[in-house]
This record gives C-alpha cells, structure tokens and sequence, in this order.
C-alpha cells in the first residue's frame, strides 16, 4: 500500500483547519509529525494527519485537553 504525502495547504485542507493553524502548530511542536524534503518543501504523512487529529477525542466541550 502507498501511503500518501501532502504539503501543508493540502494537509491543512484535509484537516479542516487554516494553513497558518497548521504552520503555528508546526513551530510550536502541537502539530502532527511531520518531513522536511528540503529547507522549504514540507509534506505531511496521511497517517500522521490522521493519528494526530485522533489523539485529541473528547466528548464534551468542557473538557480540558490532555
């Protein structure tokens, strides 16, 4: 099976979040794992998009976040 990449507009895309939420996230160490093909190409795993958007299942909005 062929895991699929995507670059940051696509991965945030797929996420449902903005581009910048994503690149803050990156920067602050919040955001799902992710490659640098070079010092500007930055891809996402869909697995990883997947995982970490899984990591954080509440079930109630007064939750507070692990």
């Amino acid at each position: 099976m062929t895991q699929g990449y995507l670059r940051t507009p696509r991965a945030a895309h797929y996420l449902g979040i903005g581009q910048s939420t994503l690149e803050r996230k990156r920067v602050d160490g919040t955001g799902p794992k992710f490659r640098l093909l070079g010092p500007k190409i930055v891809t996402y795993a869909v697995a990883d998009l997947d995982a970490w958007a899984s990591a954080d299942v509440r079930s109630s909005t007064s939750q507070i976040a692990a």
